[in-house]
């Protein structure tokens, strides 16, 4: 039976899920969820992250390890995690940068926590020569000292539950069944308790307690352990409203209803939130757009360098910086949230100058 077939009969028998139920179920089913049976990255897959755009990404990333880790008194120690590591190519140029810091680097004790078994192989396959362990929640990395955590999309395939200001209020969106027996959206007859915004009728607000809940736990882990992290994704960092479900399968959108458990299933990250969550377990925090961040870390002078090196190949590196820094493209969409332990600096690629040109 297919997770369709799963949902709608679970729907018809005890009644409509929340959207967070939904994409819960449709990413993470044990059987049928897309991350657990059948992820695809990459130009031939669903879709595309920034170390799949370029390796510039990962190197820059490779070189702010490098610097967070100074800014440390350069311990004998470190924990660099990676939660969510995609198909391994970011920590694979992120190593290979780190090499600038032999002394960094030989003390390197290197975490991946993936839950997809079938992301996990393919990581074990591109990073085979890295001294890498694996574990599939962040309470299980082992260790004491400072820790480096980077967490590049994942945010925005936790779930969140929607909200549709009503002429009667505020009403939560369900996934209930139509007449014929399909998947539809609809609205739950119970009225919503709580403090909302103000919003026009119609306006849709998405809250996450699982992107909250995610953030305070590496908020804790690096006010406790000392260190510093990088949360990546798309997003939005005021608050404000909006419909940011959708499905991709292929690089197309699809309908989030269309294909459960066949698409990959996303909403945009609410970085207020994830900051507020955060803060409250005693870090530091600092958000800025990723062109912003990337050209701090000096993305256009490593473009330079890779198309004067490879002449050859110098309109695609091009292509590959725009897609990264463009505003229309990942460069203003794209929010990197940084969080540090109190006892250090404000780490590199954040800025509080107003003439920053960045």
């Amino acid at each position: 039976m297919s997770l369709k077939a799963r949902l709608q009969a679970q729907i018809s028998a005890f009644g409509p899920i929340s959207v967070a139920q939904y994409m819960g179920l449709c990413l993470h089913d044990p059987k049928d969820g897309y991350y657990a049976a059948h992820p695809k990255l990459g130009e031939e897959g669903d879709f595309l992250t920034a170390p799949l755009t370029s390796q510039m990404f990962g190197e820059l990333l490779g070189l702010w390890t490098i610097a967070v880790w100074e800014s440390l008194g350069c311990p004998k120690q470190l924990s660099l995690i990676e939660i969510g590591p995609g198909d391994g190519t970011l920590m694979s140029d992120l190593l290979r940068a780190a090499r600038l810091a032999p002394q960094m680097v030989k003390g390197l004790d290197v975490t991946l926590v993936e839950t997809s078994a079938p992301l996990t192989l393919i990581q074990q396959q591109r990073l085979a020569d890295a001294p890498i362990r694996w574990v599939t929640r962040l309470d299980e990395v082992e260790g004491d000292g400072p820790v480096i955590l980077i967490a590049n999309e994942v945010l925005d395939c936790l779930p969140a539950r929607q909200f549709i200001r009503t002429a009667t209020g505020w009403a939560e969106r369900m996934v209930g069944l139509n007449d014929e027996g399909d998947l539809t959206f609809g609205l739950s007859p119970r009225p919503v308790e709580g403090l909302f915004p103000p919003a026009p009728q119609g306006a849709v607000l998405e809250l996450s307690a699982a992107q909250e809940a995610f953030s305070a736990e590496v908020a804790a882990l690096i006010a406790t352990r000392g260190g510093a992290g990088l949360l990546i994704d798309y997003g939005r960092d005021t608050e404000g409203f909006g419909d940011t479900l959708q499905a991709l399968r292929s690089h197309q959108k699809y309908g989030p209803l269309d294909h459960p458990g066949l698409d990959d299933l996303t909403i945009h990250a609410d970085f207020p939130a994830v900051l507020k969550a955060a803060q409250a377990e005693g870090v530091e925090v600092a958000i800025t757009s990723q062109s912003a961040f990337l050209q701090r870390l000096g993305v256009v002078a490593r473009a330079e360098s890779l198309a004067k090196a490879r002449p050859d190949q110098s309109a695609t590196t091009e292509r590959q910086l725009e897609r990264l820094i463009a505003p229309d493209q990942m460069g203003d969409l794209f929010k990197v949230a940084g969080l540090w332990s109190k006892d250090l600096p404000q780490p590199p690629g954040f800025s509080t100058d107003p003439e920053d040109p960045s």
